[in-house]
C-alpha cells in the first residue's frame, strides 16, 4: 500500500469522524460496556482528542473535547442516556480496568 502521509491523515480523520457519529447514534451502548468490551469509551476518545490538541498547542478544554465527541455537553448526554451501572458491569470493569 502506497498512500502519501497527507492522504492517510485524511483517511484517518474520516474514520474518526465516522466513529464519532456512530457513537453519537448508539446512545443505547453505555460507556461502561464499551470499556468492558473494548477497553475504551467516549470519554477516552474525548481525552485522546484533547491530548492531540495539547500536543499541537491547540486550545481545547476537557468540556470542549467531550462536547465534540458526545455532540452535546457531557452532563446533558449523561442525563439523557447514561444508566446507573449494574453490579455485574462494575465488577467486570474492576477486573478489566484499562491502564490508559
Amino acid at each position: 500500500m502506497t498512500i502519501d502521509e497527507k492522504t492517510m491523515t485524511e483517511l484517518e480523520a474520516a474514520a474518526f469522524r465516522r466513529l464519532v457519529v456512530h457513537l453519537r447514534e448508539r446512545t443505547d451502548v453505555q460507556n461502561i460496556d464499551l470499556m468492558n468490551l473494548a477497553g475504551f469509551c467516549r470519554n477516552c476518545l474525548s481525552n485522546w482528542l484533547k491530548d492531540a490538541a495539547d500536543a499541537r498547542g491547540v486550545a481545547m478544554s476537557k468540556d470542549e473535547s467531550r462536547e465534540h465527541v458526545y455532540g452535546m455537553p457531557y452532563e446533558d448526554w449523561k442525563a439523557r442516556h447514561q444508566n446507573e451501572a449494574t453490579a455485574e458491569q462494575r465488577a467486570a470493569f474492576d477486573r478489566n480496568r484499562p491502564q490508559h
